[in-house]
């Protein structure tokens, strides 16, 4: 498994495939294994980069110096240089897209395109925020995800109809409460106060390239909803495609509908170089 050090931590990534380059940044409190259906989708045609973020899957703690998502596109790019990659279409989700729009807006030249999924650039809602940053202080006191916050946090991830004995439900809930008292106080925590108060970038939304940009959202999206997604896409210029049949992690919950999206948009890309 390859790791790259950056800021003196080591952050590990996937690399498969060959071809034009695609990086896949995910949601937090997922790795990079959420990628799954989309890495063996693409793959086959283009070289795909998966990163963790830090604390989440095998990458290390986050680094001292990392205080906001700018730091993350940073960090990320640095890993784009160590593999001489000059150009990605950088697929991001939820916090992925946060930081992906940082990447985008500080180099643009290195992105061919850029996909927004189930994310929202704006300053994170009031209550919703506070609400968030609650839940935090309760895991950061008693260094555990407890089974009434389990009851709490999973479902926010997925539709409403999912079943809650399904692997994918099971398999997340199973992860967040094996979660370790040092890698919740020292990264995931930290790494969520940094998500959900971030800054707002909606007026800079417009910088973008609204024809190498697109927008997905799961049409039951809990958390970042289509209305936040239809509010980029307004101000992008560019489409907004609901995932059917999907909450926050649309790309598993629909991910042939995903799949498709995607090689349509890298297609398109593709036949534009």
């Amino acid at each position: 498994m390859p790791f790259f050090t950056v800021d003196g931590q080591a952050l590990h990534y996937i690399d498969q495939g060959t071809g034009p380059a695609v990086l896949l940044a995910g949601s937090y409190l997922w790795d990079q294994a959420m990628w799954a259906p989309q890495i063996a989708a693409l793959a086959p045609h283009y070289r795909v980069i998966a990163l963790d973020l830090w604390g989440h899957g095998e990458s290390g703690r986050l680094p001292e110096n990392t205080t906001s998502l700018d730091d993350i596109a940073r960090q990320a790019q640095a890993l784009l240089d160590h593999l001489d990659i000059d150009q990605i279409t950088l697929v991001g989700l939820s916090v992925g897209g946060m930081w992906g729009v940082r990447l985008a807006l500080s180099a643009p030249h290195r992105l061919n395109g850029l996909v927004l999924m189930d994310t929202y650039v704006g300053v994170e809602p009031e209550p919703t925020r506070q609400y968030y940053f609650s839940l935090f202080n309760q895991i950061e006191e008693s260094g555990e995800i407890s089974d009434a916050l389990l009851d709490i946090v999973v479902p926010i991830f997925f539709r409403p109809g999912i079943d809650p004995q399904s692997a994918l439900y099971q398999d997340f809930r199973a992860k967040l409460a094996g979660y370790s008292s040092e890698r919740l106080r020292e990264s995931v925590v930290p790494m969520g106060r940094i998500t959900f108060g971030r800054d707002d970038l909606l007026p800079r939304l417009g910088e973008l390239n609204a024809a190498t940009t697109l927008v997905l959202c799961g049409d039951q999206d809990k958390p970042r909803p289509p209305t936040e997604a239809q509010e980029m896409a307004e101000l992008i210029g560019c489409p907004c495609v609901l995932v059917p049949e999907a909450g926050h992690i649309s790309n598993l919950e629909n991910p042939q509908f995903v799949n498709d999206a995607l090689l349509k948009f890298l297609a398109e890309r593709d036949s534009r170089r």
